[in-house]
C-alpha cells in the first residue's frame, strides 16, 4: 500500500512541478546568498582600506553598513522564500495529497 502511494506521488503532475518550482528556486536564493555573502567576504579581504572609510566625523565605518545590509539581506531572502513555501508551494502539496488520496 505504501509503495503504491509513493508510486502515484511521484508520478502526480503537480508533484513534479513542485520539486521542479522548489528547486530552481531554491537554488537560486542560494547563489544571491553566496554572492552578498562571499561579496563580503571578499571585500574584507581585499579592500580592507574601503571598508575602514569612516562615514562623518563618527567612528561608523562603512563596512558596518554593509555588513548589515548582508544580514538583512538574509532575513528578506529568507521571508521570500518562506511567503512562496506558505502559498504556491502548500497549494501544490494540497493539490497533490487530494489527487493521490482519493
Amino acid at each position: 500500500m505504501e509503495s503504491d502511494l509513493t508510486s502515484r506521488i511521484l508520478r502526480d503532475p503537480n508533484y513534479q512541478a513542485l520539486k521542479s518550482k522548489r528547486s530552481r528556486f531554491g537554488w537560486w536564493l542560494a547563489a544571491a546568498m553566496m554572492v552578498v555573502y562571499y561579496g563580503f567576504i571578499l571585500l574584507v579581504a581585499f579592500d580592507k582600506p574601503f571598508l575602514a572609510t569612516r562615514l562623518g566625523s563618527g567612528v561608523t565605518t562603512i563596512g558596518m553598513p554593509i555588513g548589515l545590509a548582508v544580514i538583512v539581506f538574509t532575513i528578506v531572502i529568507t521571508g521570500i522564500y518562506v511567503n512562496r513555501a506558505n502559498g504556491e508551494y502548500d497549494r501544490l502539496t494540497d493539490a497533490i495529497a487530494k489527487a493521490v488520496l482519493k
